[in-house]
């Protein structure tokens, strides 16, 4: 069960990828908290757009591989990144507002949720 969970987290982060790769002005304009970072910048979008297509990747590939370092390593972005944005909560006085649901929503449970199930895998045992 762990493993189709971890490919689900991981296709959530190819669709994500996509959506910002493909729609990265709609993607500033309309997900809550991100026009309130700063002006719009197309290089730093698809460079979110290719973190989050490797980390999806990664995890895909643990799941379907029981590969419990290749899910580490692919939860690896999302939690920076989720850390980050706690970091950002923090900063803008833990309101509980709509950017907090969406961060709560769509950042922190699956980074988390990543990391656990990768980590709750068995090690891939490598054969010579």
């Amino acid at each position: 069960m762990h493993k189709y969970l971890l490919i689900g987290v991981g296709g959530l982060s190819l669709v994500t990828a996509v959506y910002i790769w493909t729609a990265p002005q709609h993607w500033y304009d309309t997900i809550p908290g991100v026009s309130g970072t700063g002006p719009m910048n197309f290089h730093f979008a698809r460079d979110v757009a290719m973190a989050y297509f490797a980390s999806g990747a990664a995890l895909i590939w643990a799941g379907m591989k029981s590969d419990r370092s290749a899910g580490i390593c692919g939860a690896f972005w999302l939690v920076l990144h989720a850390l980050f944005h706690i970091w950002i909560w923090v900063h803008r006085g833990m309101v509980t507002d709509f950017v907090a649901l969406t961060n709560l929503l769509g950042i922190q449970l699956p980074a988390w949720a990543a990391l656990l199930l990768a980590m709750r895998m068995d090690a891939k045992k490598v054969t010579a």
